[in-house]
């Protein structure tokens, strides 16, 4: 016999399951930083006020269907005339005022606290990383290290990281599950997302905003590291990456998929996506893949001097 005390608790578990797909775990309950647990409070608290909100109307349903069923003893019950209920309908108004409330209240608190360096962290002095999208990749730069990544990123653990967004050409979705929450990547804008690591480890990142046929393998890494082996990692990328050229940046920019990349040096020193007086790169078949045609242009005319070429090289990052 089904025991009633197992109903609530197996209910409040359906919106996971139903979520959850094919996947034997979903990352965002797997959080690895301060920013992804206060998200994770906020969907916890939603799914149980969610679930006590269905247990009650469910239980409704089926106390009134029993209560005013057919029965042999009132078949010919006929009930008396009603103009309305005054009370009834406060009660069934003010209800979903105290539920929009109940989940806002939550919601907007949490939204203002992910906007500034996570509580217990303000002492630390943040990192600032770059991130660039271009289709169909992600571009990180480190304008304190000199460093530029392509489709990985190595941040320090336990010291808050500045993200500052921006995109190169369409727009796209900054989404790491087990640190953070998701910001959107918009050409001659910027926005910024801190995020920060506790534990050492991998963690998986993507682009969640569907905007033409590559947006689906748009996925990164971040690695957190200690702050001892980010260093090492740093002094390791000086002494053996390529050096970024002009030439090889317009490169990355075209509409292809690319494996993990590492450079020296970044390109905030020719263009930055995120400034509206900057000069900006439109690379030719960087929109071709959505039926309209480009041109590379910037503020100043192009010089005829012969630019650097450099075939690049990749970097494990390890």
């Amino acid at each position: 016999m089904f025991r009633k005390s197992l109903f609530v608790p197996l209910l409040a578990l359906l919106p996971v399951l139903l979520l959850s797909g094919c996947d034997s775990k979903m990352l965002v309950f797997d959080p690895k930083g301060p920013a992804a647990r206060e998200i994770l409070d906020l969907i916890n608290w939603s799914l149980v006020f969610m679930a006590l909100v269905v247990v009650v109307v469910f239980g409704l349903f089926g106390y009134i269907i029993w209560k005013y069923r057919a029965r042999p003893e009132n078949k010919d019950y006929e009930p008396p005339e009603e103009h309305g209920s005054t009370k009834l309908e406060l009660i069934w108004t003010f209800i979903p005022i105290v539920i929009v409330i109940a989940l806002t209240i939550p919601t907007v608190k949490t939204i203002y606290s992910l906007e500034k360096v996570p509580a217990g962290y303000e002492n630390k002095k943040p990192i600032t990383i770059n991130v660039t999208s271009a289709d169909w990749k992600w571009i990180f730069s480190y304008p304190d290290q000199g460093i530029e990544t392509v489709n990985y990123v190595n941040i320090p653990t336990g010291t808050p990281v500045k993200f500052k967004l921006t995109s190169a050409g369409t727009m796209q979705s900054f989404w790491v599950p087990q640190l953070g929450g998701q910001k959107y990547t918009m050409n001659k804008m910027e926005t910024e997302l801190y995020l920060t690591a506790d534990e050492v480890g991998e963690y998986l990142g993507r682009n969640t905003n569907f905007n033409g046929r590559g947006y689906a393998d748009m996925e990164f890494t971040v690695e957190a590291k200690s702050t001892k082996d980010f260093e090492k990692w740093v002094k390791e990328v000086k002494a053996t990456a390529p050096k970024l050229t002009e030439k090889k940046y317009n490169e990355l920019l075209k509409p292809t998929h690319l494996g993990r990349e590492t450079y020296i040096g970044t390109h905030l020193q020719w263009v930055d996506h995120g400034k509206m007086n900057s000069g900006t790169y439109t690379n030719p078949e960087l929109y071709e893949v959505h039926g309209v045609k480009g041109q590379i242009f910037k503020d100043e005319e192009p010089s005829n001097e012969t630019t650097e070429n450099s075939n690049g090289g990749e970097h494990d990052g390890h």
